[in-house]
């Protein structure tokens, strides 16, 4: 009984699980992406009009993005206080919308439901925040294989949450909304213990390697199986029993991961790495001064590696643990008496932990900012404008290229984080460098969009969201690396308003101004075909209220021109972060390496 219980401590404590933990919670947190599958039914039900529905888009982006209270939550409260609250405001957001569309309550205010609408979406960023936080401190030295996988997830969650919804087979189409209230709070709450830091960087075990191997190919099998249940299900047509079966094959992928954590658990869990025993072990009675204990731990350990010999590194395993444990404790007793000072510098530096208000003053952060701003902008305006896109192009079936650009976006994000990890651990170079090469292939993708030739919206589609979906696994982990782990949270946050503020630009601005400037000079040039001669007797005008709609390339030629040339300038500034952020990543990764 004993031994059942170490080995259920162990599971439950197993950074392997809470990785797949927040997979599964990652899974039903993009809500934000179902907003297109729930707003006909809002727009019929409450009798809006195409601008009005758009004020509430805007509110989903901002709630979407805006995550500034999430961050500072995650860093002052346990991890599970932040996510019960995303899950109450998702819940509380979500299902109010949800009685007012089904008519149980009084219609409110089209502010009051944009209110609801960001309250409500507002609640994934606790669930994004707490999952890369958590993971990225389990996980420091596969930053970018975690991010990459996470965001990948919530990418694709819009998917799942479909094929979930096709099972239900309702009739009701408000029933979408009630899902997307209560599924998501229930996940939430059922994992919210369980995904928290627990001291991964002493788990770590040569079967790592593996393990991501593992989890990547699920990634693949996923995507892969969700595209094909896609097509089969918008070509062929399947039965109700069918798609049952085909939703339930679907949980079983979202579940395969599991078996990480019960194997390691189960049959290498006496297998300990070899650096765990350099560790301090605390103490009982230092438990008061935990933090100034930790604290002086980390500076030894940081001595140790600046001071030991460069021969110790040839030595054989054993005898290099012997030396280095006799070096630490060395210095141990020399800060006990004071032989060695912790140096104080006035800011950290760049590889080091800092605070939101230290990091807003770095050039290198505003870097980061801007690059991200002006290509993840760009590739949120095509991903909200690729249905109006599609039709102006001939193409009549638009869910198609939705569905298929979330799938690039969710392989990009898994892609990203891993391509630039080996960049940053195989060749010790800056991670940016693999945003860059993201940045120009969306500027490719835009160009192809602008010139609107016969079957290259397929291409632009798969260069936009792989190029998209790279960005939200490259920058955080690259923000981590270069401005540390301590305020990650806030940090993130912040990166992530980049988003909404690129959308509102690109979309709100150019595209959609271009946009109704040649649908108007389209609706004009056939209504003086057709009545010309009575427009020049009687004056009359246009109907406002016929919804204006554009044909053509032309359509978005000139914004996807603008937004190209902006990717574009995107890859300076990724350039530029590379050149100044060479040392750092060399100080970083080179050790690894030698």
């Amino acid at each position: 009984m004993g031994a059942l219980q170490v080995k259920l401590r162990s599971f439950l404590n197993n950074r392997w699980l809470v990785f797949v933990a927040a997979m599964w919670m990652q899974s039903c947190a993009g809500i934000g992406y179902l907003f297109g599958s729930i707003s006909p039914v809002i727009k019929s039900s409450l009798g809006y009009n195409q601008r009005q529905l758009a004020s509430l888009g805007v509110a989903k982006d901002l709630g979407d993005s805006v995550g500034f209270l999430a961050g500072t939550l995650c860093e002052i409260l346990p991890l599970w206080a932040a996510l019960l609250i995303g899950a109450l405001q998702n819940l509380i957001g979500y299902g109010w919308v949800w009685l007012i569309v089904s008519g149980r309550v009084p219609v409110l205010p089209l502010w009051v439901m944009c209110i609801l609408i960001f309250v409500g979406n507002n609640g994934e960023t606790y669930f994004n925040t707490a999952a890369l936080v958590s993971c990225v401190q389990n996980f420091p030295k596969s930053r970018g294989p975690v991010v990459g996988i996470l965001k990948g997830f919530a990418g694709l969650s819009g998917a799942i949450l479909t094929q979930i919804y096709t099972m239900i087979h309702t009739p009701d189409h408000a029933a979408l909304i009630f899902m997307v209230a209560v599924g998501p709070t229930m996940v939430v709450i059922a994992l919210m213990f369980i995904i928290r830091p627990v001291g991964g960087h002493r788990q770590v075990r040569p079967s790592d390697s593996s393990s991501f191997v593992f989890v990547y190919s699920v990634c693949l099998l996923l995507a892969a199986y969700l595209m094909g249940v896609m097509l089969l299900e918008d070509l062929v047509g399947l039965s109700e029993t069918v798609t049952t079966l085909c939703t339930v094959v679907l949980l079983f992928l979202l579940l395969v991961p599991i078996v990480i954590p019960l194997l390691l658990t189960c049959y290498f869990d006496d297998s300990c790495p070899a650096q765990e025993s350099l560790l301090p072990v605390p103490q009982k009675e230092e438990t008061g001064k935990s933090g100034e204990s930790t604290e002086q731990h980390e500076v030894i350990l940081s001595e140790v590696e600046d001071e030991k010999p460069e021969e110790v590194d040839l030595l054989p395993a054993s005898e290099r643990q012997k030396r280095i444990a006799q070096l630490q404790a060395r210095l141990f007793q020399a800060a006990a008496v004071g032989a060695v000072r912790v140096k104080r510098r006035r800011g950290p530096h760049r590889g080091e932990d800092f605070t939101l208000m230290q990091a807003l003053i770095k050039a290198d952060f505003w870097l980061l900012f801007l690059s991200l701003l002006l290509g993840s902008g760009s590739g949120l305006t095509v991903i909200d404008n690729l249905g109006q896109m599609s039709q102006s192009l001939g193409y009549s079936d638009t869910h198609i290229f939705v569905s298929m650009i979330s799938i690039w976006n969710f392989l990009g994000r898994v892609g990203g984080g891993y391509i630039s990890e080996i960049i940053v651990r195989e060749h010790a170079y800056p991670r940016p460098v693999a945003l860059a090469v993201t940045q120009v292939l969306m500027a490719v993708g835009h160009f192809f969009f602008a010139m609107g030739w016969p079957g290259t919206i397929y291409i632009a589609t798969l260069l936009i969201g792989l190029g998209y979906g790279s960005h939200w696994s490259i920058v955080p982990a690259a923000a981590s690396e270069l401005f540390g782990l301590k305020s990650f949270g806030a940090l993130y946050n912040f990166l992530t308003v980049a988003n909404p503020a690129g959308s509102l630009v690109f979309s709100g601005l150019i595209a959609s101004g271009i946009y109704d400037y040649e649908a108007e000079k389209q609706a004009h040039m056939h209504h003086n075909i057709r009545s010309s001669f009575w427009r020049m007797l009687s004056g009359a005008r246009l109907h406002d209220e016929e919804p204006l709609k554009c044909e053509g390339a032309v359509c978005f030629f000139l914004s996807s021109l603008i937004m190209s040339g902006f990717c574009m300038v995107a890859v300076i500034l990724s350039v530029i972060l590379v050149y100044r952020t060479k040392i750092v990543y060399a100080h970083l990764y080179q050790k690894s390496l030698t």
